[in-house]
């Protein structure tokens, strides 16, 4: 090695010039790699286990351990290419530059991704739960960072931003397990109360699916001016809401006619006068 220097005109391998860079210099960056690795194995093995918490959505630590490793990188360049004698402040600008002219160009898509990190953080809803939004209502079949996808009864796919999402109010009709199903039945007055409340409780009584705790409930609502009004109310599982919603009605109809109870509606009744 000392004779290829020698001949080379290089006395001291520190003196070793290739270009601007010296072999002293190179191997200098070389170590400064190698502990700039070093560290960021140790960084992103304490980040690791500071993320690990239930609490934590999946998601949102693999996008943050993500976005940690990307940093550390862009650190160790700037380290290792200042150890080389590079300008370190021209390529801070640049990337500075850079990064503003991208995130305005994708002002929009940064907003989604804002949106979806807050909505993976709080979890307002989770995949297959039924949710009503301002821009549909459906079963959340996916989410992504940027959007959510939403499956409609009439099966049909909405595609939503996350931004509109986390800035918008967000009914979740599956996150307590139970939905309560109300109706509004008129009856007569010449029905008593008694007799109503009787033949709604056997037509919720009929209906399959209902839960018994909390017991079902019948309810005088209000007096019209032809019938009086009454509550039924009764709960079920999520997944049975609609089915108990419409078997309910049929068996109230049947229980009314087997109960004599006169289901009122409004009439209208016309009256031909002869000159």
């Amino acid at each position: 090695m000392e004779q290829l220097l020698t001949s080379l005109g290089v006395s001291n391998a520190a003196d070793l010039n290739l270009g601007s860079l010296t072999l002293a210099g190179v191997l200098g960056a070389v170590v400064t790699l190698i502990i700039c690795l070093i560290t960021i194995k140790i960084v992103m093995s304490i980040f690791r286990k500071l993320l690990t918490r239930p609490s934590i959505d999946e998601r949102v630590r693999g996008y943050a351990l993500g976005g940690i490793r990307t940093v550390l990188w862009i650190i160790a360049i700037l380290i290792v290419a200042d150890s080389l004698g590079i300008p370190v402040t021209s390529l801070v600008a640049m990337l500075s530059v850079f990064t503003l002219a991208v995130s305005l160009a994708v002002q929009s898509v940064l907003s989604n991704i804002a949106g979806g990190i807050v909505i993976l953080l709080n979890k307002p809803f989770k995949e297959g739960d039924y949710v009503d939004t301002p821009n549909g209502a459906g079963t959340v079949a996916k989410m992504t960072l940027s959007y959510t996808y939403l499956d409609t009864p009439d099966n049909l796919r909405v595609v939503i931003p996350n931004s509109a999402l986390s800035a918008g109010k967000v009914v979740n009709y599956t996150a307590l397990g139970k939905r309560r199903v109300d109706h509004t039945i008129t009856a007569s007055y010449d029905a008593s109360v008694e007799d109503v409340r009787r033949a709604c409780l056997e037509a919720v009584a009929r209906t399959a699916k209902v839960m018994a705790d909390p017991a079902p409930v019948v309810l005088v609502a209000s007096y019209g001016e032809s019938s009086i009004s009454y509550y039924v109310r009764m709960w079920c599982d999520c997944a049975d809401y609609w089915d108990v919603y419409f078997e309910s009605l049929e068996n109230i109809r049947a229980c009314f006619a087997e109960s004599s109870v006169e289901m009122t509606y409004n009439h209208l009744n016309v009256h031909i006068v002869e000159k």
